[in-house]
């Protein structure tokens, strides 16, 4: 076993029992350490079921030296409790035992994590001096470590902070809540505003409902229950060839169609002719919601030339660029509502 260890993630290439070498990757904080030579036990199921972002090999241990995730005394309340690999964690909200009348930030909703590196950049570029947090939730990968791009977005300074709450885990924060997170970004944080959406890659069964993109409205309905202005990021693409996903996804669809309050949707100005339709008349069929019109012409530009990510599902920014703009016009949205503040 050869292995390349970051401390957060380690990528590993294990070689199993009839012969074969595979690529696999193992989270330090639960496995413990692994050397080359180790035994492990590897769990090998996505990669095996041929599935996308989430078809990895996983190790779960190392037998030579166990799991040596060792909790402080400060850590009391456990993520991924009742499974083999529950760990105690102290969540940022520990201690704001006052409930909030309202958590005055705005935040944009994501609809897939891709979106995450657009919307921050965005956001930084038309509010440099604000503080945004980015908020991972279920939906996609539930490790905050699987993320480079949020690791590469703390680095560059283009998020404040990176949460993830339950059931996810991983970050440099934790929190038990969406809310509480919220809470606590814009408490002890510091946050001007955030960034809410689900880790790597996104849960789907060709259902209506049965998909990672119904975070989105469970995350709206959190941020409007705490006060807080609440812009979503629609699912656009110009590549897709899958037709529910074309122009406007179902998956934004339903969102809008479920949610219990209105939003306001970020539309780009730079988006096809085919899903500007497409948007327009999602709107128009959910007529309580708004649009706010964005301008992110010299963001892509901008963007394109940052060295974030421009490729989504093996489509690049030129063969989909509905998608890129979606999350370029959050952001830029975000910003604006912090700029025009008094």
């Amino acid at each position: 076993m050869s292995v390349h260890d970051d401390g957060r993630l380690a990528r590993l290439e294990v070689g199993l029992e009839d012969g074969s070498l595979r690529h696999a990757i193992a989270y330090p904080a639960l496995t413990g350490p692994l050397q080359p030579g180790d035994d492990v036990i590897v769990n090998i199921e996505a990669q095996d079921l041929g599935l996308g972002s989430g078809g990895v090999d996983i190790v779960s241990v190392g037998l030579q030296h166990g799991l040596g995730g060792q909790a402080s005394r400060e850590e009391h309340v456990m993520k991924l409790n009742y499974t083999p690999i529950q760990h105690a964690v102290r969540p940022l909200e520990e201690g704001l035992e006052q409930l909030p009348e309202a958590v005055a930030m705005p935040v944009a909703v994501l609809a897939l994590h891709g979106q995450l590196a657009c919307a921050a950049f965005a956001f930084s570029s038309r509010a440099p001096a604000a503080r945004v947090g980015y908020v991972q939730t279920a939906g996609g990968a539930l490790p905050g470590a699987l993320s480079d791009v949020a690791a590469d977005l703390l680095e560059r300074g283009l998020i404040a902070d990176h949460v993830t709450v339950a059931p996810c885990f991983g970050a440099p924060q934790e929190a038990i809540t969406l809310e509480g997170a919220l809470h606590a970004g814009s408490e002890r944080l510091g946050w001007d505003a955030a960034l809410i959406g689900p880790g790597p890659g996104i849960l789907g069964s060709a259902s209506a409902l049965g998909h990672g993109g119904l975070a989105a409205l469970h995350s709206a309905h959190s941020a409007l229950a705490l006060g807080c202005e609440v812009i979503l990021a629609p699912r656009l693409s110009s590549g897709d060839e899958r037709p529910r996903h074309r122009a406007l996804s179902h998956h934004t669809r339903t969102v809008l169609g479920l949610l219990l309050q209105p939003v306001q949707v970020a539309v780009p100005d730079a988006i096809s002719a085919e899903s500007r339709k497409a948007l327009d008349q999602a709107l128009a069929g959910e007529p309580g919601h708004g649009a706010i019109e964005t301008s992110v012409e010299d963001l892509v530009r901008a963007y394109r030339a940052s060295g974030l990510p421009a490729e989504t599902m093996g489509r690049t920014f030129e063969r989909d660029q509905d998608f890129f703009t979606a999350g370029l016009a959050a952001g830029a949205a975000l910003a604006a509502k912090i700029e025009a503040r008094p």
